[in-house]
């Protein structure tokens, strides 16, 4: 099915290469890596999502959490550690009524517990779904969050079918073996030690399959992978949650490739 995607999207003219500036101090005016302009077979999508923050801040926020640092720390992973030709910097891109997101067979969303789609846009990530295209949503925590997540998914996909996954699952397997799902941290480990945020104490490793059995969204509740990649290089990260993260993301993106 991605192949399909792929395949189709050659059709659709794709937007520029752009760094968004709307996120925390921490983050603006990170440094471009110097192959940034090269072409590759394979990008890292970020979605940019309407969200409730726009009501507090006038703007969207929560799409960027991590971006675009550890957007690139994956990108330099699954460089390394798969045969998967991947560019150097993230491309964002919308749910906006363009082709664009087409393009991009691999779709991140981050903090969706927070997210607030239109039914337009919901139609359209719906399109890009049945295409082919794989979306993995990760960083939300608790259960309020869970449904909110779940409200804007049944505009997405009604009548969808959550499916918990165990270690044995196909996806875990596609580069190196995960034998073990373990709840993945977000940074705030690094100072409390504790590796759930929010009262989401159980993790959860989740899926929606389609018609045809394959996992066309991936979801990582009461975890952050994000930041294990991100904090990778953090000598107050624990190497077996930065190491975990990255197999489990490289898994994900060869099996959306080879699905």
């Amino acid at each position: 099915m991605a192949a399909s995607l792929a395949g189709s999207v050659l059709l659709y003219a794709q937007k520029p290469f752009q760094q968004y500036r709307e996120t925390v101090e921490d983050y603006s005016n990170f440094p471009l890596p110097d192959d940034w302009n090269s072409p590759a077979e394979w990008v890292f999508a970020r979605l940019k999502y309407r969200d409730v923050a726009r009501f507090q801040y006038g703007t969207d926020l929560y799409w960027t959490m991590d971006y675009p640092r550890g957007d690139r720390h994956l990108a330099q992973g699954v460089r390394r550690l798969t045969r998967v030709d991947a560019r150097s910097v993230e491309q964002v891109t919308e749910l906006d009524g363009s082709d664009d997101i087409y393009n991009w067979p691999f779709l991140y969303a981050v903090e969706v517990g927070m997210w607030d789609l239109t039914e337009a846009q919901a139609d359209q990530l719906r399109t890009f779904l049945e295409r082919g295209g794989f979306l993995m949503v990760d960083d939300f925590h608790s259960e309020e969050e869970w449904n909110n997540f779940e409200y804007v998914m049944d505009l997405v996909l009604p009548g969808h079918d959550v499916v918990d996954l165990d270690a044995k699952d196909g996806i875990f397997h596609t580069v190196s073996d995960v034998n073990e799902l373990v709840q993945i941290p977000s940074a705030q480990y690094m100072q409390s030690g504790v590796t759930y945020e929010k009262g989401g104490v159980a993790p959860h490793f989740r899926a929606i399959r389609d018609a045809k059995g394959r996992i066309a969204v991936a979801i990582c509740h009461n975890m952050d992978l994000g930041d294990s990649v991100e904090h990778s290089d953090n000598p107050l990260y624990p190497e077996r949650f930065a190491s975990l993260g990255y197999r489990v993301l490289t898994n994900y993106v060869v099996y959306a490739l080879s699905h």
